[in-house]
């Protein structure tokens, strides 16, 4: 990456779920973060970059009309705000953040598909992304916008049943409601503005999401590495999670057995590594990834 007059920005949540490991990515990718006087803007120690620590629903904004050239922010919020105008563009899935916006509903309510709604109120956070459902679902039901505590709504007599976000279900749970349906699976995406940045910034941009694709890549993947007989050598890659093609070397003074490398994508859990020596692997080492290009 070489420096360059102008500078990039990206917006990143100021607070939430997806705060801390916003930055550990930026981190990752090599960025030297700073903090600065505020907490809206951080520098970028070793490149001309700037971060903006942002509302989650305005970082689709912000990146959408080029005031930053990059964001990471959760699907949900990134469909809820999609409009007619000019939208960000979803540049890859990062892996982290996950959840689902369900439909839950009380024990009261006997829930037999979308079509249970029709007629009820609903209580929601997401009302743009519920109203697409329902009506991709042909169901005629009123929406209650909450920003908060919608889990409350059914008890307080403010809705039937909600949509809201579920990461455990404990929530859900603890107010006695039931997820029942499936709306939207989401998780933090990296995305990207429509409008070019300066012509001098263009490749740190594209050298910037090329490290991020690196480091999310890496996660969860492991770099295997064992011994095993020839005769052995397509069973022992067939049991490899998600490995493809891997390396095999000569073992020296041995005809009869190689070395096998691996990067796998998959988790390697124990019962993998016993699958392994079952089948003839021995010497078997399993070390982490921290960066994969």
């Amino acid at each position: 990456m070489s420096t360059v007059q102008g500078r990039l920005r990206i917006a990143v949540q100021k607070s939430g779920r997806l705060a801390e490991r916003s930055l550990d990515l930026v981190r990752d990718a090599g960025l030297r973060v700073v903090k600065g006087n505020n907490e809206l803007l951080y520098r970028i120690e070793n490149y001309p970059i700037d971060l903006l620590r942002v509302r989650d629903d305005d970082i689709p904004t912000f990146v959408a009309d080029g005031v930053c050239d990059l964001g990471i922010v959760g699907e949900n919020v990134l469909e809820e705000v999609k409009n007619g105008g000019p939208n960000a563009e979803v540049v890859m899935p990062l892996g982290f953040g996950r959840c689902t916006l369900k439909i839950a509903v009380p024990p009261t309510l006997d829930y037999a598909g979308p079509q249970s709604l029709d007629g009820l109120r609903i209580a929601t956070s997401y009302p743009k992304i519920l109203r697409r459902f329902l009506d991709e679902s042909g169901v005629a039901a009123d929406i209650v916008t909450m920003r908060g505590a919608v889990e409350v709504a059914p008890r307080l007599k403010l809705a039937s049943a909600i949509c809201d976000l579920v990461s455990t279900g404990a929530t859900l749970e603890a107010n006695g409601l039931t997820p029942k349906e499936t709306v939207l699976d989401s998780q933090a995406v990296l995305i990207k503005s429509p409008t070019a940045p300066e012509a001098g910034l263009q490749h740190l941009l594209d050298s910037l999401i090329e490290r991020m694709a690196g480091v999310v890549s890496s996660q969860g993947a492991k770099y295997v590495m064992l011994n095993a007989p020839r005769s052995a050598l397509d069973a022992i890659t067939a049991i490899l999670p998600g490995a493809g093609s891997p390396t095999v070397m000569p073992l020296s003074g041995r005809d009869d057995a190689v070395a096998v490398h691996a990067v796998c994508q998959e988790a390697v859990f124990w019962e993998t590594l016993e699958k392994l020596k079952a089948a003839g692997a021995s010497a078997i080492l399993v070390l982490p990834i921290e960066k994969m290009m």
